[in-house]
């Protein structure tokens, strides 16, 4: 991968980054059309925005006409957009792809056109029905298998076979089975499947989220997240690696995607880091660890924030609240470890010169702006449509303030038409998904897994706390796997379905209760970071095609970056306190600085280093310090607290016996 010395920065080109993003993720792996086919598509990308704008503002038509309308968008727009085959030809559009757009649109104007027909009729369905259904339900895998990818589409067909073979299945998975006449039925004529919940929120609340992130993009806002992060952090130790920190979180609040992140952010900041002496492993998995985090990141949290509102029945502002603690610790340890690991190599901050001026990034503080107004308004308990709306307006307003980051009518149509683009992953994502739900409610299978697994535990002790431990632990990995190559919402959708009735079936015993919301919360925690977790971790290896680095290795280092996101579900699910849930603020200011002291802990136990070179004794007990702290709990913090001040003290005494790279370098000069 070539470096590029651009005004003093080293970078990738865009055609770089474009590459890798169509190398790593999926939905980016779109045709470059011109001509005629070309036009088609900007007509539709438009119409679909336009569309989207009209019933946010007016209000949705009913559930099955704007679902079946999004649809039918989304599809014909992945058929001409993404290409049979990931290597197809992406210059022109095949003959057969016109068809299957042709058709999409046909099979997804069957509900606006017959709606009253259909509404009216009583029983099974009609043979054009099914028909029309078993081509939405052959579109709709097809279209995810090219917009989003394998793992889910694979899934959703294992789902839609149990449902037809119940019968045969082995053991606590048999059910009655579903005929072919009621399967299609549930997937394409009733709320159960395709037109379900999944698509519900992507046809509304997510949309208008993800144009309000192309319009903050068109205003330069992902620049600006840069020049501010360099700001703050870049003359700091370490500073690049915390540049990177800082900027993926801003980034990842209108990034749906850890792989998008990684690419656009850690084009600059990965091959800054190698320059300043950052190992190529560690370098890529700063980014990605980061970049990852930026989908728990509040108020949007990858637009799973909105999916949980159904999901979870749980407000909008509990959700983001919620959040706030276990976003704040995820970032503070990668922070933590990345200034550990420059202190223990001996690596300084930015110089000066690539250092932005104070002025000129106060003169584009405004572009702040929307981003706030979104997190007030949904304080203030506005309609989350509204609230988009409104997000949308402040942000073409804000960009007036400055010519560089003034939205023009060509920059407004080209914000309308990339917001779409990025739509069509999450809505073929969410159709797929809901299937999945669908199949799961129809036959149980949700029950009978969470149960399953539930069993397991029971089976290894008789301890209903050794019992819990062990069924968060078979959740955890079963989310990680369901997790891995999905983008957040169907990532979010299918291990809520799938892995979650494990955690809730533990409240059959009188001693558990588990808030609903915490249980989401971990599910959804350990399906975000399959991103980083290997083998699969798509993050890691786009920023490794970045880094140079091995991408195992880049996803091992990632992965110990993000420990907080691997410790802080367990904690949360122990006490859910840490979600702010039945607390005060006075507990919660202490929760926040006891859990903060916990990861300097075990940052330094996984790093190796504090104030000196830790051996592996005082490792451990570094990370068993910090862990006592983490768990919010009067008496673990108490002990934890006395074993931090004596580490502490112990540092500081001997740390002259060992010392950093620099600390040597000096000693011997």
């Amino acid at each position: 991968m070539s470096e590029h010395n651009i005004n003093g920065k080293i970078e990738l080109t865009p055609e770089e980054q474009e590459a890798l993003m169509q190398k790593y993720d999926t939905e980016s792996n779109t045709r470059s059309l011109k001509g005629t086919a070309a036009i088609i598509v900007f007509v539709l990308l438009l119409a679909f925005s336009l569309f989207q704008l009209y019933t946010g503002y007016f209000g949705a038509y009913t559930a099955y006409i704007q679902r079946t309308i999004h649809l039918g968008f989304a599809l014909a727009l992945i058929f001409l957009l993404f290409p049979a085959r990931k290597k197809g030809d992406k210059r022109k559009v095949a003959w057969y792809d016109y068809i299957l757009a042709l058709i999409s649109i046909v099979v997804c104007l069957y509900w606006p056109v017959f709606y009253d027909v259909i509404v009216q009729e009583i029983g099974g369905i009609t043979g054009v029905q099914m028909i029309i259904g078993g081509l939405a339900i052959l579109l709709v895998l097809e279209a995810t298998r090219r917009a989003v990818g394998l793992p889910i589409t694979i899934i959703a067909g294992l789902a839609l076979l149990y449902a037809l073979l119940g019968q045969y299945m082995p053991g606590m998975l048999a059910h009655r089975g579903l005929s072919l006449n009621q399967l299609i039925n549930s997937m394409f004529f009733t709320t159960d499947g395709i037109l379900g919940t999944p698509l519900k929120v992507s046809s509304t609340f997510i949309f208008l989220f993800l144009l309000f992130g192309a319009f903050l993009v068109k205003t330069g806002v992902g620049t600006y997240f840069n020049d501010l992060a360099i700001a703050i952090a870049g003359r700091r130790t370490g500073g690049p690696a915390k540049v990177a920190i800082f900027s993926s979180a801003l980034n990842g609040t209108i990034s749906g995607s850890s792989v998008a992140n990684t690419v656009t952010t850690g084009s600059y900041t990965i091959p800054l880091m190698k320059r300043l002496g950052y190992r190529k492993e560690f370098a890529g998995a700063v980014e990605a660890a980061a970049s990852t985090g930026g989908q728990i990141m509040p108020p949007i949290m990858g637009a799973a924030a909105f999916l949980m509102i159904e999901f979870a029945g749980v407000p909008y502002w509990e959700i983001a609240k919620a959040a706030i603690i276990p976003a704040i610790l995820y970032f503070a340890g990668i922070w933590i470890m990345t200034h550990l690991e420059a202190k223990k190599t001996g690596l300084t901050g930015l110089p000066e010169s690539e250092i932005p001026s104070k002025k000129s990034v106060l003169k584009k503080i405004h572009l702040l702006l929307p981003v706030f107004v979104i997190i007030v308004l949904l304080f203030m308990g506005y309609s989350i449509e509204r609230t988009a709306l409104l997000g949308i307006l402040s942000a073409i307003i804000v960009s007036l303030f400055l010519k560089e980051t003034r939205i023009t009518p060509r920059k407004f149509v080209d914000a309308l038409t990339s917001g779409a683009r990025t739509a069509l992953g999450v809505a073929a994502a969410t159709a797929c998904a809901g299937m999945i739900v669908g199949v799961v409610t129809k036959t149980g299978l949700g029950l009978k897994l969470g149960n399953g697994l539930v069993d397991i535990a029971g089976m290894l002790t008789s301890n209903v706390d050794v019992q819990l431990l062990l069924t968060l632990f078979f959740t955890m990995v079963t989310s990680i796997i369901l997790g891995m190559g999905s983008p957040t919402t169907a990532n979010y959708i299918i291990t809520s379905t799938i892995a979650l009735p494990a955690i809730l079936a533990m409240n059959e015993h009188p001693e558990v209760a588990i808030p609903v919301l915490a249980a989401h919360m971990f599910v959804f925690y350990f399906g975000i970071v399959a991103d980083i977790t290997p083998p699969v971790a798509l993050a890691a290896f786009a920023a490794s095609g970045i880094s140079g680095g091995d991408p195992i290795k880049t996803g091992f280092n990632a992965s110990r970056l993000a420990i907080a996101a691997f410790i802080i579900p367990y904690m949360f699910i122990l006490n859910p306190e840490m979600l702010m849930i039945d607390t005060t603020w006075l507990g919660v200011i202490w929760i926040l600085i006891t859990a903060l002291t916990g990861m300097i802990a075990i940052g330094a136990g996984l790093i190796g280093y504090w104030y000196k070179n830790l051996n592996w004794v005082e490792r451990v007990i570094s990370i068993v310090t910090g862990l006592l702290l983490m768990y919010p709990e009067g008496y673990s913090d108490i002990v934890g607290l006395v074993l931090f001040a004596v580490m502490l003290l112990y540092q500081f005494i001997f740390k002259g016996d060992s010392g950093s790279q620099e600390q040597l370098q000096t000693e011997s000069k």
